[in-house]
């Protein structure tokens, strides 16, 4: 699946990764990437593919344009995922690392 500059950004902004992170992440030139961010620069189609591989490894899943001006870009982990995930834990039902 291509991804736009918007839904890059946007992406980013939700994993809460900076620029030099995810540009490192996806192997790409830092200011390549905000300049594909901000439309001034583009990326060839494997450096898009790797900068979405780099954002999904984050968290973000990337949707198709819903048409009403939505980025199509969400976590994962929305913050019902993480009440219930803190729910089985406090509850015992999830195994920590340290118990393996």
């Amino acid at each position: 699946m291509k991804i736009t500059r918007t839904q890059a950004h946007a992406a980013r902004i939700l994993v809460q990764w900076p620029l030099d992170h995810v540009a490192r992440a996806a192997g790409l030139d830092e200011d390549a990437l905000g300049g594909f961010e901000n439309g001034t620069h583009a990326l060839a189609a494997d450096q898009v593919e790797r900068l979405r591989h780099a954002l999904e490894s984050g968290g973000a899943v990337f949707q198709p344009e819903d048409g009403d001006g939505g980025v199509g870009v969400r976590l994962r982990f929305t913050a019902r995922d993480v009440k219930q995930l803190d729910r089985l834990e406090d509850e015992g039902g999830l195994v920590g690392s340290d118990d393996v």
